[in-house]
């Protein structure tokens, strides 16, 4: 019987392959010694490098605070669908249908958007999922943007005159209404255009009814603003002139039928917005936050500043935009500026509606910009000191050696890799004010981004 040429040692070592060492002119067997560990170490070693700081962390705002909106507001909004439903009422079958009206709507406005028609506003099923899905969402957005802007954001008085530019169902009208309760208490008319009168009409009957809902703290306020409804596009003729001119969610649909280049368009609509304006205007731009709509929201920021507008949020500076999105959409490195905010006290009923439609929703993205003839920063928002910095977040929290978080943000400096030790704590929005303990041409730079570096 022929001797088991692996008797005494392990079965699997057939298969292996023996290496060999030349050691003194013989050769052995290599025999490797204990296994080491590479992630144990590292980690020890990241944590106990000293963290040294280049400023001294003063305080933070949110952009996005929830305990901001009113309370009356937040029951509005948790009940939206009911108030839609009071306006537009759908039978069982509609209701049930919902969902995947919601879901092929989405794609028209996402990936099938060059397929897309133009008067999708004016069909009765996209309408409705629009109305039922895409408005009370864009409440959610534009109501937590509107109540964190300043105590003195608008400079509205009675008898003054708004003009909302792609009004369609009067979303801005409504989400100002719910935000601003010193704005209920004005006499305020509102020129509302639009290429789509149905849904001008519908959105005046939802504002009306929320308005009935939540109540000026005046009680010799109007019961409500004076709504104008105008058909057409941007540049109709407007006899008076307006104290506040918005549109959201517009700019992104009007260049997908313009042959002009985003400067062009930009340069375009400023103007249409100058030819509405009064002395003391303000200008407020909100866009979906994707590459594309953030670069003309940047565009119109140039516009706003050349012409001698102070910008009230979210920028920290008035500099030149460090996250214009230039060339994003096609690979270019340029950053685009979008925030988000968390959707877990969104609306329980529009979160459930979202995951029907399957299109569940963790957070909630805008792009946009809030400029005004005549602003003054009230002085507890303003930075003193040469060495002060602000810092507006406007990334996603990147994790970095040492278990530590950073965040891309803007400043006047440029682009800036914020790094804190208690970095988690900050959030999309957040204003970060800093003092300098170093000089900012001494900062450490980011290889990835060219962002300089500020520990706090």
């Amino acid at each position: 019987m022929k001797k088991d040429e692996n008797a005494g040692g392990k079965w699997y070592d057939q298969f292996s392959k023996k290496r060999t060492v030349e050691k003194g002119g013989k050769k052995t067997e290599f025999k490797p010694g204990p296994k080491k560990s590479f992630d144990t170490p590292q980690k020890v070693r990241l944590e106990t490098v000293p963290f040294e700081k280049d400023a001294r962390f003063v305080g933070k705002s949110a952009l996005f605070d929830f305990e901001k909106l009113p309370e009356d507001s937040v029951k509005a909004l948790e009940n939206f669908d009911s108030i839609v439903q009071g306006v537009c009422p759908m039978n069982t079958r509609q209701i049930n249908k919902l969902p995947k009206d919601i879901l092929e709507l989405s794609h028209q406005l996402t990936d099938q958007r060059e397929n897309r028609r133009m008067g999708y506003m004016n069909a009765k099923e996209e309408f409705s999922a629009y109305l039922r899905y895409f408005t009370w969402w864009n409440l959610v957005r534009l109501t937590r943007v509107f109540s964190n802007l300043p105590e003195n954001a608008f400079d509205l008085q009675d008898g003054d005159v708004c003009i909302d530019l792609g009004t369609g169902p009067l979303t801005v009208v409504t989400a100002l209404w719910l935000s601003r309760p010193e704005l209920r208490n004005k006499k305020l008319t509102w020129y509302c255009v639009d290429l789509s009168p149905n849904s001008m009409s519908v959105g005046e009957e939802i504002y009306l009814s929320v308005a009935a809902k939540v109540r000026p703290s005046d009680q010799n306020a109007p019961s409500n603003w004076n709504i104008i409804r105008i058909k057409g596009e941007p540049g109709v003729s407007i006899k008076e002139k307006a104290a506040f001119i918005s549109s959201a969610n517009m700019f992104n649909e009007l260049a997908q039928k313009s042959n002009l280049k985003p400067d062009e368009l930009a340069k375009k609509q400023f103007q249409i917005f100058k030819s509405y304006s009064c002395e003391r205007t303000g200008y407020f731009i909100a866009e979906p936050g994707m590459p594309t709509a953030a670069h003309f929201v940047s565009l119109m920021r140039d516009q706003m500043i050349q012409d001698g507008f102070h910008i009230v949020s979210p920028c920290p500076h008035m500099e030149k935009c460090p996250m214009s999105g230039l060339h994003a959409r096609y690979g270019g490195t340029a950053k685009w500026c979008n925030f988000s905010f968390t959707t877990e006290k969104a609306p329980a009923k529009l979160l459930k509606l979202s995951v029907a439609a399957k299109l569940p929703k963790d957070r909630a993205v805008i792009s946009f910009v809030y400029g005004r003839l005549g602003f003054v920063q009230n002085a507890s928002e303003r930075a003193d000191k040469k060495t002060d910095l602000s810092l507006r977040i406007a990334s996603d929290g990147l994790k970095l050696p040492g278990y530590r978080t950073g965040f891309y943000a803007c400043s006047n400096m440029g682009l800036v890799l914020a790094v804190g030790k208690d970095a988690g704590a900050m959030a999309s929005g957040d204003c970060i004010q800093l003092n300098l303990t170093k000089k900012s041409e001494n900062l450490q730079k980011d290889k990835k981004s060219g962002a300089k570096i500020v520990r706090f």
